[in-house]
């Protein structure tokens, strides 16, 4: 038991390998984009401790989306991104899941990309094994980590290290004012994964970490004492995309 315990996934082990990840999740939030860009902060903040590993602030970061998901979730909010991130950004608007792919696969042979995150709706033909291969393949040779978003879809087959399912979850309220926005919260099962069992969690994004807590029982997490700061992380707790 407590070997297995060992191997389960937890924020802070981005170090693992698994830097080619899937997310599945719905149009009617923006459950998918946040918690990759919450798993690209935890794989940087890692990162960071790195000496070898180039410093905070120099990076760009790429956004692909493909025009169905621009219709589902809008395009990015540059004032709903994190602080560090929002002038980092590049942002790519593709008719098509071909276009969408051919931009991720040339952003990744950019080695000066601290990481890149897709977007795609639905099951498109073009986004078959085979092409998800070809992200991977891309993703192991120059070392950019891909989180690829999967709008409305449903669970094909993929070649991703590590294969999410997220949804939004209830925030913690805040301490001082009830009608401020609470700390990102997100139930996210992990369904497939190469380096550890499978399980679900509910993550929460404070700004600076990412906490993970095992417990089901989301009604109990969005009733527990919340975190002093809280109310001063509200602000950076937005949507993370606009219509």
């Amino acid at each position: 038991w407590s070997a297995a315990r060992a191997a389960e996934w937890r924020p802070g082990l981005a170090g693992d390998g698994a830097a080619h990840g899937e997310i599945f999740a719905s149009g009617h939030d923006a459950a998918g984009a946040a918690l990759a860009l919450a798993l690209a902060q935890d794989r940087m903040r890692v990162a960071a401790g790195d000496p070898l590993a180039p410093a905070p602030g120099e990076q760009a970061w790429l956004w692909v989306q493909d025009a169905a998901t621009i219709r589902l979730t809008g395009r990015p909010c540059r004032a709903g991104l994190p602080a560090t991130l929002r002038h980092r950004l590049i942002h790519v608007a593709a008719k098509t899941p071909e276009d969408a792919l051919f931009a991720l696969e040339e952003g990744l042979r950019c080695r000066d990309l601290a990481f890149a995150i897709g977007e795609i709706a639905g099951n498109p033909r073009a986004l078959g094994l085979t092409a998800s291969r070809r992200l991977g393949l891309m993703v192991e040779r120059h070392g950019v980590p891909l989180w690829l978003v999967r709008i409305d879809a449903r669970r094909d087959l993929g070649s991703a290290r590590m294969r999410w399912q997220a949804a939004s979850a209830p925030s913690p309220p805040p301490c001082w004012n009830a009608q401020a926005p609470g700390t990102a919260s997100w139930r996210a099962e992990l369904f497939r994964a190469r380096a550890h069992p499978c399980g679900e969690w509910i993550l929460r994004d404070d700004g600076q970490t990412l906490l993970a807590d095992r417990s089901p029982d989301i009604a109990s997490l969005a009733a527990a004492t919340p975190h002093p700061g809280d109310l001063a992380d509200a602000a950076g707790a937005g949507s993370l995309a606009a219509g």
